[in-house]
């Protein structure tokens, strides 16, 4: 396992003022409390890069607001709690910013005197979104972005003693072009409406902190692990290079199992025989150190980590499918949008950061998709460590606009700055570079682009291309559908694996545990966590009985918690309560994963010829589908009935009128009539040539224990049913009398017998 450090080296001196107090959160996680007020967030925050010497800069900052035209204020009458943001209740400041504000940070600090003789690195995780920053009155730098990071030498602006750090920044979230994600400026209490979005993050939101480096330092370790000839691909990155070399050793423990030498920037060689692969069941990891050297000295050196595994599509039994490590397995997980009641944008802590991830790990999830926004290092580092597959998607543009020549140019200047920072997490499997189309263009260009620019990972042109008037690039590895609830029905092609990018939104609030009482909405509300529990299984079922074998290779429910006024999520916004039963979604979600590795035998039927369904539920097996009147009902069949019952009781199996691996039902005496089902009855009608009848009019055979489950194509997890006598599509955990969920599956089981008339 590699090993990180958690804990910051030096302390810089900061003077925090002692009636400085955050605000009250509108809901509290169990981390709210645990924030240190002096240094916040302490862990090392770039796990993949680390050095043992630096001093953590988090902590109680002078702060002001100003118009966003206006200089530097002579007073900064405030102080903010870095690096929460000012709309935050853990900030301390806890109000609405727009784009006619500009933030203003102060802080001091000193540099240890054990650094003397090397330069001084400035880093910022991340600082949302035009920041400029000024050491001892000189201007240093000015960064565009959100969500990457940004660093400067402040060595020239440094004196003895003590210095003094200045930050402004602009965020004109929305109403700007940049990329947003679902920020808007709301306001920062809760309150009525704002539907999937939420409260705006303005300025400095992710770990601050100053590092000693020498002259010629790595910035960056590009790792690619190549399973074909057991290595790992290493380009090692710096900068004030001047005929350097670069060393990088790969150890397993304390054992050394690989190293190569040659030039910074180059492609470095380094075998890792019989490799010990990274896969979310088992995700080892291997400690990384490179080194810079000039001669017999070593000028630099870093730690890091990596995960040996490959990620690449292939066909799996004739039908494209993503595969880990040269096999399929179903990638199931979730929506998770990174947001926080009491930090908003930035977890309270670093257990908090872990905990949602944790959670998709004891849910049984094997995968994450992260959305609309990116994360700090340490997510993908605990992504990395514990075993979750990373979706991760570029944050948007604003929604319904055409982004200008300069937001396009400042959007993919940070998408390749976003890859570049995390292009060397064995957990990240896949970037989506756009969203049911908000800000979208140029898809099938951008696609590419990202291929050529990491083509070690899968790319989704577009996630949702049959919502909301999204354009689909017809390129990228995957065809990316959103169906609310769904599972719906997406279907691979000869180059594009399919999967399910959003589905499910199914809602539950939790009374005391809402972000604003009674103003919770869902994609579809359940009344009860027994209805939440059995829709959601069913919904996973669907998916593993129907759609995993008609082609669909991963799947991600909405969503991990809720967020502000979603109430879909599987747990609270606060964290503080799992909404389902935790051991059944598990299960549900292992047998999903196991299905795929270990796909069972398909369920066939007879086709041409007639047969009868016999009623499988304890004190009905005398009972046969039969048609009456044209609507589908249940009745006893015996050797004595009369030959109209034994005529409306058997059927002619066909091939599907509307998917011909599945299967339709031909009345026996009404001939080129079928059983369909029409809003939600089952029933016996003409077939009048038309897409929605054959699709109603065709059912996919699932295994049922003792006979076959008959699914609807068109609504995978929604099944054949009797119920007092009566045949109805019923789905489970729905809402309908014809859904009760006693004996559903034994309704729902259907024997295939010989017929009563031949």
């Amino acid at each position: 396992m590699a090993s990180v450090l958690t804990a910051a080296g030096a302390t810089p001196v900061s003077a925090a003022p002692a009636a400085w107090t955050p605000k009250p959160a509108p809901m509290t996680t169990p981390w709210t409390d645990q924030v240190p007020v002096d240094k916040p967030l302490p862990e090392y925050p770039r796990p993949q890069l680390t050095r043992p010497d630096w001093a953590n800069l988090n902590g109680i900052w002078d702060f002001a607001v100003t118009s966003k035209d206006a200089g530097q204020p002579a007073q900064f009458t405030e102080q903010i709690r870095v690096p929460f943001v000012a709309e935050s209740a853990l900030s301390g400041v806890q109000r609405k910013i727009t784009e006619n504000d500009k933030l203003w940070y102060k802080r001091t600090f000193t540099v240890p005197a054990g650094w003397s003789g090397r330069r001084i690195q400035l880093n910022f995780g991340a600082s949302d979104w035009q920041s400029t920053v000024w050491v001892n009155g000189q201007r240093v730098g000015a960064h565009k972005g959100g969500y990457d990071a940004f660093s400067y030498d402040i060595t020239p602006q440094l004196v003895s003693g003590t210095n003094t750090i200045v930050v402004s920044v602009h965020d004109p979230t929305q109403t700007g072009g940049q990329a947003v994600g679902k920020q808007r400026v709301n306001d920062v209490q809760p309150h009525s409406g704002g539907g999937i979005f939420y409260t705006a993050a303005s300025g400095i939101w992710q770990t601050v902190w100053i590092e000693p480096v020498a002259p010629a330092h790595i910035t960056r370790l590009d790792m690619t692990p190549r399973l074909g000839d057991s290595t790992l691909r290493v380009k090692v990155q710096g900068t004030g290079l001047s005929g350097e070399t670069a060393k990088v050793t790969v150890s397993s423990g304390r054992t050394v199992v690989g190293t190569a030498t040659g030039q910074p920037g180059a492609e470095l060689t380094v075998p890792v025989p019989g490799p010990h692969l990274w896969t979310p069941d088992d995700p080892y990891l291997y400690d990384v150190k490179a080194e810079l050297t000039t001669g017999s000295t070593t000028v630099d050196t870093v730690g890091g980590y990596t995960g040996m595994r490959s990620v690449s599509t292939a066909k799996v039994d004739g039908v494209t499918r993503p595969v880990l490590n040269g096999k399929f397995v179903f990638q199931t997980g979730t929506l998770d949008q990174g947001y926080w009641p009491d930090g908003i944008y930035t977890a309270p802590t670093d257990a908090a950061l872990k905990s949602d991830l944790q959670a998709h790990k004891d849910l049984g999830f094997n995968m994450v998709r992260k959305h609309i926004k990116v994360e700090p290092q340490r997510w993908f580092y605990w992504a990395d460590r514990l075993g979750l597959m990373v979706w991760q998607d570029m944050p948007a543009m604003d929604t319904g606009k055409s982004p200008d020549s300069a937001a396009r140019t400042q959007w993919e200047s940070e998408y390749h700055a976003i890859i570049d920072q995390h292009r060397s997490s064995p957990a990240l499997v896949q970037w989506v570079n756009q969203n049911e189309g908000w800000g979208q263009y140029d898809q099938a260009r951008i696609a590419n682009e990202v291929k050529a620019y990491d083509p070690s990972r899968l790319v989704d042109n577009m996630s949702g291309v049959n919502c909301c008037g999204s354009v689909d690039g017809g390129n990228g590895d995957v065809i990316d559908h959103h169906n609310y609830v769904g599972p719906g029905v997406t279907a691979p092609t000869a180059t594009r694996a399919a999967v399910l990018g959003e589905f499910g939104g199914l809602g539950y609030r939790v009374p005391g545990h809402e972000w604003f009482p009674g103003g919770g909405f869902s994609y579809e509300d359940q009344p009860n966590t027994a209805t939440l529990n059995n829709r959601f299984v069913g919904l996973i079922e669907a998916i593993r009985l129907s759609q995993l074998p008609a082609g669909l290779s991963a799947s991600v429910y909405t969503e991990i918690t809720d967020v502000e006024n979603e109430a879909n999520g599987l747990l609270t916004y606060d964290r503080q309560v799992v909404k389902v039963d935790a051991a059944r979604v598990k299960a549900a979600n292992q047998a999903l994963i196991s299905a795929s590795q270990n796909p069972p035998p398909p369920v066939t039927l007879p086709t041409g010829g007639y047969k009868s369904l016999r009623v499988t539920t304890p004190g009905n097996t005398a009972k046969y589908l039969r048609h009456s009147d044209a609507l589908a009902y249940t009745a006893v069949v015996e050797s004595g009935s009369s030959a109209l019952l034994k005529n409306d009781a058997t059927w002619k199996i066909v091939a599907g009128l509307g998917n011909s691996s599945c299967y339709s039902f031909e009345s026996r005496n009404y001939p080129g009539e079928y059983l369909r089902h029409r809003d939600f009855r089952v029933r016996r009608d003409a077939n009048d040539g038309s897409a929605l009848f054959k699709a109603d009019a065709t059912w996919c055979a699932v295994a049922g224990t003792g006979g076959v489950r008959l699914a609807a194509s068109n609504f995978p997890g929604s099944y054949l049913r009797h119920i007092n006598s009566e045949v109805w599509l019923a789905t489970p955990g729905g809402s309908h009398t014809w859904d009760n969920p006693a004996t559903f599956t034994e309704d729902t089981t259907w024997s295939v017998e010989a017929p009563w008339a031949p």
